[in-house]
């Protein structure tokens, strides 16, 4: 298992949502965890993932993530399984949507 963490300043932010969970932690897939926290208007992310040597991915696609969305003061925890990239990107919308009270 490899332990990723990012950390991004600068973001756009919002008093919306408390927390998100969605997925579930599978062959394939992924969790992600949103929670707002008081992070001096950082986001910081955790990734825990079961596939090795793509730190420069996960960074590139989180930071794509987090500076499209007011996401400051909010830690995100993503528990990867071997999730594609669409998958990745899927669970992400979702868990910002859902604190933001936009997901049906």
């Amino acid at each position: 298992m490899e332990e990723l963490r990012f950390s991004f300043d600068g973001l756009a932010s919002s008093d919306r949502g408390v927390y998100a969970i969605v997925g579930v932690v599978a062959s394939g897939d992924l969790e992600v965890l949103v929670e707002r926290q008081a992070l001096e208007g950082r986001c910081e992310v955790d990734v825990r993932t079961s596939v090795h040597g793509f730190e420069t991915t996960w960074r590139a696609v989180m930071e794509r993530f987090v500076t499209a969305r007011a996401l400051a003061n909010t830690r995100i925890t993503v528990n990867d399984s071997g999730a594609t990239p669409a998958v990745v990107s899927l669970r992400l919308s979702q868990a910002s949507q859902t604190l933001d009270g936009t997901c049906p």
